[in-house]
């Protein structure tokens, strides 16, 4: 069955989207007209303002929540628009009456228009004298700006401003340089000159707010069904500490790691994305990265998740909360079957025609295991089942580390209609450990290959839980749509077989996500709700299996493309490539210098560097770098900030990319000389350079990641982190329900 008709809503009515869409008309038609903007002619800068008045008259687009002041700050600064070299930075000023600033230039071109409020510019030109010290002033003009008019003002120009009236002030300024690049500016002493001194940048560029209420109605399900608009909530925090407490469908990207998240989180830059941390301190820094990097729709939630509580909506903790909590919601509605650990290891002694398999990754199945335990992944049940119990008559159960993925691979199965008996292991992993019992550690087996029969079985009780809940095949063409429409529409694309059949070869520019980790952690791969999902159909049941439970999870438009079904029979079938999914990294900041590990060993013995890990605690306790501390990225300024001046700072990663990106920020944040270890921590390893393990040296505890009980080592503290977590899943439903409707929509039965 192919999907011909589509439903699209590419603009986004919200005012947000729809400001973002003027300044863009905007900043295009400013490029047109002042092609070097390094080098603006009079005459340029004059059109230019009557481009920037007509954006400045649509004063519906600039509500003043969006850009408030208050009366401890009656002057701020908004980012609008901003090039990565600094060209182009569009702001608003907003200020309450009576604002002001004294004789200053800018040192590059200006251009001001009016949204409201009567700002008054006096300006002045400059003159020396025979006091080096001293400049004089001469006054040339007075223009009021105002609804409708502009001023525009040299780099010489010295001018003063003054918010006249009762109304409080939002004014639009076009620079040719962003205001944090103008480090040469002057201030005078008075209008007729005098003694002048620089002035620093502004401490703080806001980027435009909306409010915890404006954010959960744009996050109710009438806005996200077929139709609705699309949105991103990005928590910039380090997800050690988002896992504390944060808004459920705000996904995880924290501010350091941006430049490796941002482009496969949020792909399409026009994107309307909300920033979140717990107050402001971050998200700001965040908006002025993403703003120069082309995402440029981009607000911030007004006092972050502490106004979000006191707005009196739900605040989560934990990791993958929709997907958890949505586990939780299937068991509730739909009465998953369970058998606790007791009654399974009765059954294992007694011989029970029983298997039990286990539908995490491959990598934590290795990791530790019940011991009579197969890995099978969620993605791989209802393919392969039929040849780990081909009896009609054994009893399945699925288990995990704790609850979701026992619970969601047991239903799937249900609801597949599979003839075995059914259930889920209540607790998984952790009951089997508190009832006192072992785990098996570094086991594998092998995913058994399905035979003809059992693919067609498989085929069909897949299709029927898919076209259930309205999974859309779409054809070669329909793709071809939706990637050329990608600009518009966000689309992602996932190939959700093994890691070893996507590398052996894939569609170029598909990602890879093991189907049963695409449900269990939707929020890492696919931040913007109400994007359309495509999953490659290799085999008629792996895609339609991941795409039925993404479905009924809500939030997004899910299609499955089977590539070796074209739309023309003399079509070409599909080229493949192999290896790995390469991951683009983007750069915010000119790159931060090398250091070979030789190098960076001969630094840090004689003295002169200090060198910090900045990616997983956890790694870092496994084995890092003699000598080096751990630090989340963004609690690195204030630890560099105690080193001797004199100090070198030498940052590492697994493979380096991760600490190249933050040693660049690094430098620009403190003025260090910072670099990153050439090939990071593998090639300090593969060197055979001095190593050490454990938590010595971790500065940050567990601010990284979220600390999984399993790491305990004392069992005392495992033991209570296991019933904490089976605690708060079971929660999840109660909570959920107090949170709203999500958009989940679960299938009834066959």
């Amino acid at each position: 069955m192919t999907q011909t008709s589509i439903s699209l809503d590419f603009s986004g009515s919200d005012i947000a989207s729809r400001r973002a869409s003027a300044v863009t008309a905007f900043i295009h038609t400013a490029r047109r007209l002042l092609p070097d903007p390094q080098r603006a002619t009079a005459e340029q800068l004059q059109v230019v303002a009557d481009a920037l008045v007509q954006l400045g008259l649509q004063k519906e687009l600039f509500p003043a929540a969006h850009f408030s002041v208050d009366a401890e700050h009656p002057a701020q600064v908004y980012r609008l628009a901003e090039d990565l070299d600094g060209h182009y930075a569009l702001y608003v000023s907003a200020g309450l009456p009576g604002k002001a600033q004294p004789p200053h230039n800018h040192t590059t071109w200006a251009i001001i228009a009016g949204i409201s409020g009567n700002e008054r510019n006096e300006v002045y030109s400059r003159h020396t004298t025979s006091d080096s010290s001293i400049d004089r002033l001469q006054h040339t003009r007075t223009v009021d700006v105002a609804t409708g008019s502009a001023i525009t003002l040299g780099p010489d120009d010295v001018h003063t401003i003054e918010l006249l009236g009762s109304e409080p002030g939002l004014h639009l300024h076009f620079y040719g340089l962003a205001l944090d690049r103008l480090l040469e500016r002057v201030v005078f002493q008075g209008k007729t000159g005098g003694s002048y001194r620089t002035f620093a940048p502004p401490a703080l560029i806001r980027h435009p707010l909306i409010s915890p209420q404006a954010l959960k109605a744009a996050l109710a399900p009438e806005h996200q069904g077929r139709g609705g608009e699309e949105i991103a909530v990005l928590d910039v925090r380090e997800t050690g500490v988002f896992t504390h407490r944060h808004i459920l469908l705000a996904a995880s990207a924290p501010l350091w790691r941006l430049e490796l998240l941002i482009d496969r989180l949020v792909p399409r830059r026009n994107t309307r994305v909300v920033l979140v941390d717990a107050d402001e301190s971050l998200t700001h820094q965040a908006a002025a990265k993403l703003v120069r990097l082309g995402w440029y729709n981009v607000s911030v939630l007004e006092g972050g998740t502490d106004a979000w509580a006191d707005a009196g909506f739900e605040i989560f903790s934990g990791s993958n909360v929709p997907s958890k909590a949505f586990g939780e919601v299937i068991e509730h509605k739909k009465h998953t079957p369970w058998i606790d650990t007791e009654e399974l290891q009765q059954r294992i002694e007694r011989g029970d025609n029983i298997v039990v398999v286990d539908s995490r990754t491959p990598e934590e199945f290795a990791a530790f295991s019940l011991p009579f335990a197969h890995s099978l992944p969620g993605a791989e049940l209802v393919y392969r089942i039929g040849e780990i119990a081909p009896d009609p008559s054994t009893f399945v159960v699925v288990n995990c580390a704790g609850r979701t993925r026992s619970i969601v691979g047991a239903q799937t199965l249900i609801d597949a209609g599979i003839p075995n008996q059914v259930a889920s292991l209540k607790d998984g992993t952790m009951a089997w450990l508190l009832a006192g019992r072992s785990l098996a550690h570094g086991r594998t087996t092998p995913l058994p290959e399905p035979g003809t029969a059992t693919v067609a079985t498989a085929r069909e009780r897949a299709a029927s839980v898919a076209r259930r809940a309205g999974v859309q095949h779409i054809d070669a063409d329909t793709l071809a749509r939706f990637e050329a429409e990608a600009g518009e529409r966000s689309l992602y694309r996932f190939d959700i077989r093994t890691q070893e059949e996507f590398q052996a070869g894939h569609l170029e520019g598909w990602r890879w996500a093991a189907g049963g980790q695409l449900v269990q952690a939707t929020d890492e791969y696919a931040a913007t709700r109400h994007a359309r999902i495509v999953l490659a159909d290799w085999d008629g049941v792996r895609a339609l299996t991941t795409g039925a439970w993404l479905a009924q999870l809500g939030g997004y438009e899910v299609f499955v493309y089977a590539p070796t079904e074209n739309a023309h029979p003399a079509a070409p079938l599909p080229t493949l490539v192999t290896g790995a999914e390469p991951i683009r990294i983007l750069q915010s900041r000119a790159p931060a210098p090398l250091a070979s590990p030789a190098q960076a060993a001969n630094l840090l013995a004689s003295g002169q560097a200090v060198a910090f890990d900045v990616d997983r605690r956890a790694a870092f306790e496994r084995r890092h770098v003699a000598g080096a501390s751990f630090s989340v990225p963004d609690r690195l300024p204030g630890f560099v900030a105690a080193l001797a001046a004199e100090k070198i700072v030498l940052l590492t990663s697994p493979d380096g990319v991760l600490a190249r990106s933050v040693a660049a920020e690094l430098a620009v944040q403190t003025g260090r000389d910072v670099r990153a270890i050439s090939g990071g921590t593998d090639a300090w390893f593969a060197a055979g350079l001095p190593v050490a393990s454990g938590a010595e040296g971790v500065l940050t505890g567990d601010d990284d990641h979220w600390y999984s009980p399993y790491a305990h080592a004392d069992l005392a503290a495992r033991d209570a982190g296991f019933r904490a977590y089976l605690d708060w899943e079971l929660g999840l439903v109660a909570q959920l329900a107090r949170e709203g409707d999500v958009g989940i929509r679960l299938v009834p039965a066959a």
